[in-house]
């Protein structure tokens, strides 16, 4: 009997030689990553997201946004020719979870901060047929009418701070302000979220 043959035989064996293999691919994927610099190392100027991009940023993940939109330009000449310098790990490092994805439904939005005014944005999510005749994208007119409470934002940087994003005491204290007196609508808050989106790669290339 051959060697490979006792080893597919008995499941003992096949579980702890899936186990070596699985093992040594993650050693040689995975542990290097701790060790580059720029995992965690976030870009000259880079800060935490405001609390009303914060909010957005939330918004964003809960309507699906990121399902059809990547934000990971890949090191291609057609891709950054089409949408920007591509993505780079510094920018990552305050992102949790992190949303660059690999399929696109829609155009990748990781330079998309500054590209269009305000309005175009709220009309495009009004109603994206009318500024982008072919889109398929759904309209999101309710974020027109909700608001933005901020109830739970200073719990969110606290829970970030947690996790290394350099949110100040300063920062969680102040975090509902921008809420204050519930004229904060949620079309306002994912505005501002891309509007920010790849500005600080842009200005310093």
């Amino acid at each position: 009997m051959k060697n490979h043959d006792i080893v597919e035989k008995n499941i003992g064996w096949m579980i702890f030689f899936i186990i070596i293999a699985i093992s040594f691919g993650a050693l040689v994927e995975i542990v290097p990553q701790f060790f580059t610099k720029a995992n965690y190392t976030p870009l000259p100027g880079q800060k935490p997201l405001t609390a009303l991009e914060l909010e957005g940023r939330d918004i964003y993940i809960r309507e699906g946004c990121h399902v059809c939109h990547t934000q990971m330009v890949r090191p291609l000449r057609a891709e950054v020719e089409r949408y920007g310098h591509y993505s780079m790990a510094e920018e990552s490092v305050y992102e949790h979870p992190f949303l660059w994805g690999s399929k696109r439904t829609g155009p990748d939005l990781a330079r998309v901060g500054g590209r269009f005014s305000d309005e175009w944005q709220r009309a495009h999510l009004y109603n994206p047929r009318s500024v982008v005749p072919e889109s398929i994208m759904p309209a999101y007119p309710w974020l027109f009418d909700n608001v933005v409470t901020g109830n739970y934002t200073a719990r969110k940087m606290e829970a970030l701070r947690l996790v290394g994003v350099p949110y100040t005491d300063e920062d969680i204290a102040n975090a509902s302000k921008p809420f204050a007196g519930g004229k904060v609508k949620e079309i306002d808050a994912l505005v501002a979220y891309l509007q920010q989106l790849g500005t600080l790669v842009t200005q310093k290339r």
